[in-house]
């Protein structure tokens, strides 16, 4: 399609969208400009959930393709992969938004034609504990798999996107996050044009992004979300952007509750819609309070707002959903039937893209391990599966092997050898359903629905409930299907009955999210939870002993409004790590330690704080105390160690630098993560991931984390040792460059440099090579020392 064929089709969405706006009430207008808009039943307009994420993997109700965490992503330093990774998380958003189509969805996250995605921010500082969904520090590799991200999930044809992308968060803004909703972010002129806003004009004036979400901050004194510099001359103006402003959640709510801007949500809601805010994220939807389109008809009642400039906002929701294929008035794509979620072609996708972001940071020889090497697997999290998925996952994902159980499968089994560790922070992973046994004896539990009775208070905790159920279900899991019997919007408490089988002889630690209840074991009841979590609180765990083949009974129950979806989390422990580490490592030739962290630890604002960890991000670069201390062990066996490190952000690891013989840095790498550590550790695969953050010494040789000011912070500034740089990786196998050639290239308006170089694979191994670019700008206050350029990743025989 030309340009004239593109501009037509916006013309016609934007005129059937501005029909449509004509006809609603001031009533329906407002319950429209909110991330759960309802449906218009006299219009034949469905209800729509905006609500909707895939950062590494479209998010949904059901299990859905898990990619690697995007600084993984980035790590694989190719754009090209990235944007087959973004098409084929498309598929499964329209899978997904095909299958709950004309379903009450306004109440849950996920089913849309638009995502959230990608996060662009800069990963300006390693104790961000959001920093794991970014691609890292550096502003043009940034901008780079952004770009790719956004044409890969909406197609060919941004005027007729496949799903709509929302970049975020616009514009400064990685942290801390406990201050998120206060804090005021001062930055130069430089910093904002150097660092902070390329990714974003790459992904809404070269990629053509849908949409963009604003963040939550204030920047040099105007809240992200009611910025006129930001979202009027920036994004409108200089920009010629025409796309649609989402805010992020509750960001309208902190303009007056947080950051005093605006005296109350009238003045709040009227400051975001004159900036350009089309669309709020208001938290207050999942809970299903009514009344949230009241703030806007009071600033128009106040003259804060004309109705001109609501329509304006609504015209372009209308039109964005009209162009993505969920209203109807363009021609009518297919969307992809069910099969497509977690496809095979997905999965094996999925397999790549985690092998393509292993970073191999040392390599003393002792890599790759023979095929007849005996193999000890220690750590933490050398049997954890959760911690492949990362943060921002679905409610479940494709079959997920840990890095144990991709090692049984890539060596003999008898060779390889599981030390369960001690109880640590990193414990918790999901119980697999297929050891669920029903109370009639059947696979999975029996769930129970009891409806709140018509006299009850509403608030968690004090509802009182019928005593007889409107109903039950068989269940293959911890999952609830009470609106089989119930009324959209009915509250209702969930009896889930049955037991579990323990498939090993040991110490386990049990828990539950999002639930209240307890197990039974050796004939008394052991409780697990007096009440239900919700999101993002820590799970307590109970440390048991379980027999093999041994039914333990279980009886957990939640409410409508916990807004943690239920599970049971276990993890089999040692009591006595050291002695069965020592005995496991007498009888290997390689002790592989797999080590880190999880996002239940770093990761967005949460009520975490032991530690090195506070609220979501790190306050140190270590690796927990019990960690180090067993690392030590570990290196008095005398076998040479291999250290496995998942983590989504930058881990000092000087003590591995200095003492491992090989360190794999593994992110949290998706659903084919443990495949691929296993596969990179044999040599089935050849490792060739760059480093797209630097691995510091210590924390202390950064400025405080709340300056953002960028001099003394990322390889572009910092000029003191580090443990490894931006753009490090190593590789099996070994490459010549030849000396570069520069060509100028002068057409009267333009002049680019093209520099050129040929590369050869001097080994007998194929494999990856990343050629990098970096460029030393002139000195001058805020310059860059050095700046990447340009990056290419080959394949060379």
């Amino acid at each position: 399609m030309g340009v004239t064929g593109q501009a037509a089709v916006a013309a016609d969405a934007d005129s059937q969208a501005r029909q449509i706006v004509s006809q609603l009430t001031l009533d329906e207008k407002v319950e429209q400009l909110h991330n759960g808009a309802p449906p218009i039943p006299r219009l034949n307009i469905p209800a729509y959930n905006w609500w909707t994420e895939s950062l590494h993997g479209a998010f949904g109700p059901g299990a859905t393709t898990n990619f690697p965490q995007p600084v993984g992503l980035a790590a694989s330093f190719n754009d090209k992969l990235m944007q087959d990774v973004a098409a084929s998380i498309s598929t499964e958003v329209r899978a997904v938004y095909a299958l709950g189509r004309g379903k009450p969805i306004v109440h849950r996250i996920g089913g849309a034609l638009n995502t959230w995605s990608p996060n662009i921010n800069i990963f300006r500082d390693p104790r961000w504990g959001r920093g794991q969904e970014t691609y890292g520090e550096d502003p043009f590799l940034t901008g780079e798999l952004g770009k790719a991200y956004v044409r890969g999930m909406q197609g060919p044809d941004a005027t007729r996107p496949l799903v709509i992308a929302s970049p975020k968060h616009f514009a400064v803004h990685s942290g801390p996050e406990s201050t998120r909703h206060t804090v005021d972010v001062w930055v130069s002129a430089q910093d904002l044009e150097d660092t902070y806003l390329p990714a974003f004009r790459a992904a809404m004036v070269d990629a053509q992004a849908g949409s963009i979400m604003c963040a939550y901050n204030r920047i040099n004194g105007e809240p992200a979300c009611a910025s006129q510099s930001l979202l009027v001359k920036t994004l409108r103006q200089d920009w010629q952007f025409n796309g649609y402003v989402v805010s992020d959640c509750d960001a309208i709510v902190d303009i007056h509750a947080h950051h005093k801007y605006a005296i109350d949500a009238p003045a709040a809601v009227a400051a975001g819609i004159k900036a350009g805010v089309d669309n709020e994220c208001n938290g207050a939807t999942l809970a299903h309070k009514p009344g949230l389109g009241e703030p806007y008809k009071e600033a128009l009642k106040r003259g804060y707002i004309r109705s001109s400039e609501i329509d304006t906002a609504l015209v372009r929701l209308f039109a964005a959903r009209i162009r993505a294929g969920d209203l109807p008035g363009l021609a009518e794509r297919p969307f992809p039937a069910s099969e497509a979620i977690n496809s095979a072609e997905h999965r094996s996708l999925a397999l790549r893209s985690a092998i393509e972001s292993l970073v191999l940071l040392k390599n003393d020889g002792a890599l790759p391990l023979k095929a007849s090497t005996r193999i000890a697997v220690v750590g933490p999290l050398a049997d954890a599966r959760r911690v492949m998925r990362g943060n921002y996952s679905s409610a479940g994902t494709g079959p997920t092997q840990t890095v144990y159980e991709g090692l049984r499968q890539q060596f003999p089994a008898a060779q390889v050898q599981l030390v369960p560790f001690s109880p640590t922070i990193t414990d918790g992973d999901p119980v697999p359903r297929e050891i669920f046994v029903a109370p009639d004896g059947s696979a999975g539990l029996r769930a129970t629905y009891y409806k709140m009775q018509a006299d009850s208070p509403k608030d968690l905790g004090k509802r009182r409930y019928a005593a007889q159920p409107v109903g039950s279900h068989a269940v293959t899991q911890l999952e609830s299907k009470s609106q089989d019997f119930t009324e959209p919007g009915t509250l209702v408490r969930t009896v889930w009955n049955g037991a579990f089988i323990a498939p090993e002889t040991g110490s386990y630690r049990l828990g539950i999210a999002g639930m209240k209840g307890n197990v039974r074991i050796a004939g008394k009841d052991v409780v697990l939870a007096k009440k239900p979590t919700h999101w993002a609180q820590p799970v307590a765990l109970v440390q048991v002993d379980l027999k093999k083949g041994e039914r333990y009974a279980l009886q957990f129950e939640t409410e409508s409004g916990v807004s943690q979806p239920p599970g049971m989390i276990w993890k089999r422990v040692s009591r006595q790590p050291v002695p069965d580490l020592r005995a496991a490592a007498a009888k290997a030739d390689v002790v592989v330690a797999v080590v880190g962290l999880t996002s239940d630890l770093e990761g967005e604002e949460m009520p975490v704080k032991i530690d090195g960890f506070s609220g979501g991000d790190r306050t140190k670069l270590d690796l927990p105390a019990d960690q180090r201390a067993y690392l030590q062990e570990v290196a008095k066996l005398g076998k040479p160690v291999v250290v496995v490190n998942l983590s989504g952000s930058a881990i000092d690891l000087s003590w591995a630098q200095a003492n491992a013989a090989a360190v794999l840095q593994a992110w949290y790498p998706g659903e084919g993560g443990g495949q691929a550590i296993a596969q990179v550790l044999a040599g089935a695969a050849n490792p060739a991931g760059r480093l797209p953050v630097t691995f510091y010494k210590s924390a202390d040789d950064l400025p405080p984390f709340d300056d953002y000011r960028m001099a003394g912070r990322t390889y572009r500034f910092f000029e003191k040792p580090v443990v490894y740089p931006f753009g490090h990786g190593l590789s099996y196998s070994s490459f010549r460059y030849e000396a570069p050639k520069v060509q100028v290239q002068d057409d009267g308006k333009t002049v680019n440099l093209v520099v050129r170089t040929a590369i050869t694979n001097t080994s007998s191994r194929d494999g990856d090579e990343v050629a990098q670019l970096y460029v030393a700008p002139p000195r001058f206050e805020g310059a860059p020392r050095l700046a990447l350029r340009g990056f290419q990743r080959l394949h060379l025989k």
